[in-house]
């Protein structure tokens, strides 16, 4: 069914948004959408996540969609360019940590979060990770360390702060834990070969990290927050008034399939 779509691995799963959104939505495509295929569904153009199948992808294999049809426009590696590029209507939705979502809205963009995107439960959160043969046993010795995570600005660096801080670290001292902006397949590789201290994973690259053994979980969003939602998909406002329909279509597939993640077994 999905003949735009990208090849992929496997399972589910926001920079300090001080942008000039306005310019920025001037130098964007002026394309309300991409149209329509031939038998009249609606196409959705989105950006993938590297070895990772969303649950709207997998809401398309499902079956779930009854009026949408997605197109790939490509991978990205950051929830704050995500929905950067859904704002200057280069996609149609994109999906960020909330709070990517409302900076970009404070700075004057016209979009509207839809439904949750991810967040942490028993099944799927994001671990901060360290070699089993690591010296680093606290928060404390994270001082002067690097952590790898996949954007600033958003949730990973929102977590690793936070937890520095619930463990008594002083503002002075956090300052002094680096974040190395890393793409999120390649992080692992990046730890085991002492090039990063810490690593945030979560998802089926997480799933492949622990599979490969010697590391183990400093602090993960879960431990600090419990099961919550962190992230949101977006729409632009004059899609959603143009094409309510495929909107409400995406969501409620989208749930779907994230309700099927969370009841099927995994083999």
């Amino acid at each position: 069914m999905l003949s735009f779509r990208r090849p992929r691995v496997v399972r589910v799963f926001a920079a300090a948004l001080a942008l000039p959104v306005l310019a920025a939505l001037a130098a964007g495509c002026s394309s309300s959408g991409a149209g329509t295929t031939a038998d009249g569904r609606t196409i959705l153009r989105y950006q993938g996540q590297a070895g990772t199948v969303t649950p709207y992808e997998l809401a398309a294999d499902l079956g779930y969609f009854s009026t949408i049809e997605l197109k790939w426009e490509g991978d990205t590696t950051s929830g704050p360019a995500n929905i950067q590029a859904a704002t200057t209507k280069q996609i149609e939705f994109g999906s960020a940590f909330n709070g990517a979502v409302v900076k970009l809205i404070a700075g004057g963009a016209p979009v509207t979060s839809v439904l949750s995107s991810y967040g942490a439960d028993r099944q799927s959160f994001t671990g901060y990770y360290v070699r089993d043969d690591s010296s680093i046993k606290t928060a404390k010795d994270l001082i002067g360390k690097k952590v790898g995570v996949n954007t600033l600005g958003a949730h990973h660096e929102f977590i690793t702060r936070q937890w520095l801080h619930d463990q008594g670290l002083t503002d002075d001292e956090i300052r002094q834990v680096q974040l190395v902006v890393l793409p999120p397949v390649n992080t692992e590789d990046a730890l085991r070969k002492g090039q990063i201290d810490a690593a945030a994973l979560g998802g089926p690259l997480q799933d492949i990290a622990l599979a490969h053994g010697g590391i183990h979980a400093l602090y993960t969003d879960k431990g600090l927050f419990g099961e919550f939602d962190y992230g949101t998909y977006v729409f632009r406002n004059d899609y959603i008034a143009g094409h309510r329909d495929a909107v409400a279509d995406f969501v409620q597939g989208t749930a779907r399939a994230t309700r099927w993640l969370q009841i099927t077994p995994h083999d």
